[in-house]
C-alpha cells in the first residue's frame, strides 16, 4: 500500500511538480518529510487511564509506539501543572509515513461523515498542512466497540516546499482531497 503512493511521488508527482514550476532539478522538487499526528488529552490531568488508552488507540493507527506530551508550563486555570504528561504524539517518516498518508486519504477520510474534502486553507505560510479530525473511528483499526471515548487529533504534513502553493500542490496531486 504504501509502495503505490511512493510509487506514485516518484513517477507521477515529481514530473507534473517540475513543469508546474518549472523546476531545473529533481531535488528542488518538494517532498513530504514527516507526519505527525497528535492527540491532547485534557482529562488526563484527572484521570491517567484515559491517557493510556489514547496512547494505545494512536499506536493502533500508526502503527509506531506513541510517546507522551508534556505541559510545558503549569497553568492554574486549566488545573495543569509543569511537567504533567497531557497528550501524546507520533511522529511517521519514510515507509510508514506513504502509508499513513495513504491509508487517511483512501480509506479514511473519505469514512467522515458528510465529507466534502478538507480545507486548502490549512497551510502554515512554509508550506506546511495542519488536518484536525474530530474522531478516531475513521480509521479501520479502531474497533468502536473497545473505544472509551470519542477523541480527535491534529495530523501535520511537514513538507519540504517553499510556500503553501507548492504543498497545496504536492498534496493534490498525491490524493488529498481538498474542498472546491
Amino acid at each position: 500500500m504504501a509502495a503505490r503512493l511512493k510509487e506514485k511521488y516518484e513517477n507521477e508527482v515529481v514530473s507534473a511538480l517540475m513543469e508546474k514550476f518549472g523546476y531545473k532539478n529533481v531535488m528542488d522538487v518538494p517532498k513530504i518529510e514527516k507526519i505527525v499526528i497528535n492527540m491532547g488529552v485534557g482529562e488526563a490531568k484527572e484521570n491517567s487511564k484515559v491517557l493510556e488508552s489514547a496512547t494505545a488507540d494512536l499506536e493502533l493507527i500508526s502503527g509506531q509506539k506513541a510517546i507522551l506530551t508534556r505541559a510545558k508550563k503549569s497553568i492554574a486555570n486549566f488545573k495543569i501543572r509543569e511537567n504533567m504528561p497531557i497528550g501524546c504524539k507520533v511522529t511517521l517518516r519514510k515507509e510508514k509515513m506513504y502509508e499513513f498518508a495513504d491509508k487517511l486519504m483512501n480509506v479514511a477520510l473519505p469514512r467522515v461523515r458528510d465529507f466534502r474534502g478538507v480545507s486548502s486553507k490549512s497551510f502554515d505560510g512554509r508550506g506546511n498542512y495542519a488536518l484536525g479530525i474530530k474522531e478516531q473511528l475513521i480509521f479501520p483499526e479502531v474497533e468502536y466497540d473497545k473505544i472509551d471515548k470519542v477523541r480527535g487529533m491534529d495530523i501535520i504534513f511537514v513538507t519540504t516546499a517553499k510556500s503553501d502553493e507548492e504543498a497545496r500542490e504536492l498534496l493534490r496531486f498525491l490524493g488529498m482531497p481538498f474542498a472546491q
